[in-house]
């Protein structure tokens, strides 16, 4: 297989003038709460995205996807702001754009993080070229700042409202730990995630049933959410107890006061989950995975009938606990399952989705691997 370098060169006639890779990542415990100032519970897949860069000496932006061979597509960096039409190529122009870079450049995108999985591909992409545009234009932005950056560029370049999390461990993941992330004021804590040493295993499901989060289900739930905290007086669900959402329930339409309760207490279940692990308490932390998928799936109403399936079919088949994982609509489910138990697993779900027809999933497992870097 070409490495990056190669296509680059094939594609540009040049070699890149540096390369950058970050990682996707699957989110633990902590689903929809990163935008209300929440904690979450996330760690790096060994999947990542490579981006090859060279300056130019005009003010032209291409940019092309080894995935996608359709060519090159070519801008001028005047023109890069939002609001500026496109498809797949505006995470790379929002990068740009967001961290002010003033020079044109060629660019070449290699994703290997599945698209569509929940398993935040946009955020490895737009993480591997801030990235590398850090390094390359030494813009000195330390790891938190580039986190905003990128995701400055998904609100506010693609239209696309994400939280802080996927950006942040894309960037600041360390091997070996899932990260505990305050979305609040970006203070992390590595947390050690050793599930092999117990004879267990984080299985990924990916549903193939393929999510876009650009189509208004994602931006409703947090426009319900920022209502709550604007008609109970609170800077966001962060500030909310299950007590004090009780007593002003009839401030709030059902809709709101469900999407408030799934937020509050998914935050403590992130918090109870860190104490878990720090105990090596893996039924604990199952039963909290369970609760997360239940309240993503009736409070929050973003799961799918293939994650339901997906996390159903594998606690029948013996998991610890399972969950749905990403923005929802589709994507990718885990399992913690005792490794022994892990081929059968795969058997169950690969049965039950055929029997009613579904797509065919797909499997893999992940270690937490590190975060971005130039390579």
């Amino acid at each position: 297989m070409a490495t990056i370098s190669e296509k680059f060169g094939e594609l540009f006639n040049q070699q890149p003038d540096i390369i950058a890779a970050a990682p996707g990542r699957v989110n633990l415990i902590g689903e929809h709460i990163d935008y209300s100032g929440g904690f979450v519970l996330p760690f790096a897949i060994k999947d990542r995205t490579y981006v090859g860069i060279r300056k130019r000496n005009d003010r032209k932006i291409r940019i092309s996807s080894a995935q996608r061979g359709n060519g090159v597509i070519e801008v001028n960096l005047d023109d890069v702001k939002p609001g500026l039409t496109g498809k797949w190529e505006r995470y790379a122009l929002g990068v740009v754009w967001s961290l002010g870079v003033k020079d044109g450049i060629d660019l070449l995108i290699d994703g290997q993080v599945p698209i569509g999985a929940g398993l935040s591909s946009s955020a490895a992409l737009e993480c591997s070229i801030a990235t590398g545009l850090n390094q390359l234009f030494n813009l000195g932005f330390d790891l938190p700042t580039l986190a905003r950056l990128a995701q400055k560029a998904e609100n506010e370049y693609v239209g696309m409202p994400c939280g802080i999390m996927d950006q942040s461990i894309s960037l600041m993941a360390m091997a070996g730990s899932a990260l505990l992330l305050d979305c609040r004021d970006l203070t992390t804590r590595h947390i050690p995630f050793d599930v092999a040493a117990h004879g267990l295993e984080l299985l990924i499901i990916d549903t193939q049933a393929h999510h876009a989060l650009v189509d208004g289900g994602y931006a409703e739930r947090r426009a319900s959410c920022e209502s709550v905290a604007k008609k109970l007086g609170v800077s966001s669900m962060r500030d909310l107890n299950m007590q004090e959402l009780e007593e002003q329930r009839q401030k709030l339409t059902e809709v709101e006061f469900i999407r408030a309760r799934h937020a509050i207490s998914e935050m403590s279940r992130v918090l109870d989950a860190v104490d878990a692990l720090s105990t090596q308490d893996f039924n604990l932390l199952g039963k909290l995975l369970n609760g997360s998928h239940a309240s993503l799936r009736d409070d929050y109403t973003v799961s799918c009938p293939e994650l339901n399936l997906a996390v159903e079919t594998s606690i029948n088949a013996g998991a610890l606990g399972a969950r749905m994982v990403g923005g929802g609509f589709g994507g990718s489910a885990i399992a913690l399952i005792d490794k022994n138990k892990i081929e059968v697993t795969r058997r169950m779900i690969q049965a039950a989705f055929n029997a009613v027809k579904f797509k065919k999933p797909r499997f893999f497992t992940s270690l937490p691997s590190q975060g971005a870097k130039v390579i």
